[in-house]
């Protein structure tokens, strides 16, 4: 008895193998994803800050006046609006004292925010509440405050110098109504609305750096002055970087303190870029001006941000 055995005719396709994707493809397809999670903030950078600040260069070389709302007429006229604020006595003025006031406040902000972060990063006895009641000046608003201390500060009416009349200090000095006093009034205000910021900020960074290291400099035997010197500064010099930057961009264009304050006066004693930029445009109705000082007020910025890049840069390496 024999037995046969059939044998399956062999198969043409071979068996297939699974589709192996494209890299190309697949790279096209990570680098849409990633512009759709970016193209909203783009969008958003586009039509918030760019157009603004492409529209107010271009203002800067128009005769745009009052008349233009209503004609859409603002006929270029060159660099004569750069001539005139660059050649203008008052643009000088402005110029420096919004130097000195932005150096000033932010001296006098960060080194007492500092002094006071300091004396809170230990515990004591209502260290909660006190931290609390030195953060009302910064929850209150900037124009509330300049207000406020107008009437404070009122030569002949005001509380402070009642109090020193008082005390036999004399009373009747013009902190806002003399031309050599009025913008050191004006930075010493701004130092207190600033100092609060300046503590929180710098208190946080005090609280993560590790105790271990101030034990350990206090068994090699540094001082107090030394330990703050080699270990405080050294392990804070991020968070004083993000503190002295913010503070420079809010400080640089304020205009609603002092406009609460002295209104630029006396003798344009406390005219800054902002305020300059505010009365050429909405006082003296000229946008070209007005669009002039502001583009100067935004390239000071941006030539601090372009340094402090350059620096983080340098640090990072």
């Amino acid at each position: 008895m024999t037995t046969s055995t059939v044998t399956a005719p062999p198969s043409d396709a071979a068996p297939r193998k699974d589709a192996v994707p494209d890299p190309a493809r697949a790279r096209l397809r990570r680098r849409l994803i990633r512009w759709g999670f970016v193209a909203p903030a783009v969008l958003f950078m586009l039509l918030f800050f760019g157009y603004p600040l492409v529209r107010n260069v271009v203002m800067s070389f128009q005769h745009y006046t009052p008349k233009t709302f209503f004609t859409g007429e603002a006929p270029f006229n060159g660099a004569d609006n750069w001539s005139f604020v660059l050649q203008d006595a008052l643009f000088g003025k402005a110029l420096w004292h919004t130097l000195v006031f932005t150096a000033g406040s932010l001296l006098g902000q960060f080194c007492i925010g500092l002094a006071l972060a300091v004396f809170f990063n230990r515990r004591f006895p209502l260290n909660g509440v006190l931290r609390s009641l030195i953060l009302l000046p910064w929850l209150v608003p900037m124009v509330v405050s300049g207000i406020v201390w107008r009437r404070i500060l009122d030569q002949d009416t005001g509380v402070l110098n009642t109090f020193l009349d008082t005390l036999g200090l004399g009373g009747h000095t013009p902190w806002l109504t003399s031309p050599g006093m009025a913008l050191l009034s004006v930075i010493l205000v701004n130092i207190w609305i600033g100092i609060p910021f300046n503590m929180v900020i710098l208190y946080g960074g005090l609280q993560e750096i590790p105790k271990e290291l101030y034990e350990a400099a206090s068994l090699d035997g540094a001082s107090a002055w030394r330990a703050f010197r080699s270990v405080t500064l050294p392990m804070l010099k991020p968070v004083i970087t993000v503190v002295l930057v913010l503070g420079f961009m809010s400080t640089v264009k304020i205009l609603d303190l002092i406009l609460a304050l002295t209104d630029g006066g006396p003798a344009d004693a406390t005219q800054t870029l902002g305020t300059l930029t505010y009365q050429n445009s909405f006082v003296e109705l000229d946008f070209g001006a007005g669009a002039v000082v502001g583009n100067v007020l935004i390239l000071i910025s941006a030539v601090f941000a372009v340094f402090y890049l350059r620096a983080n840069r340098t640090e990072g390496k």
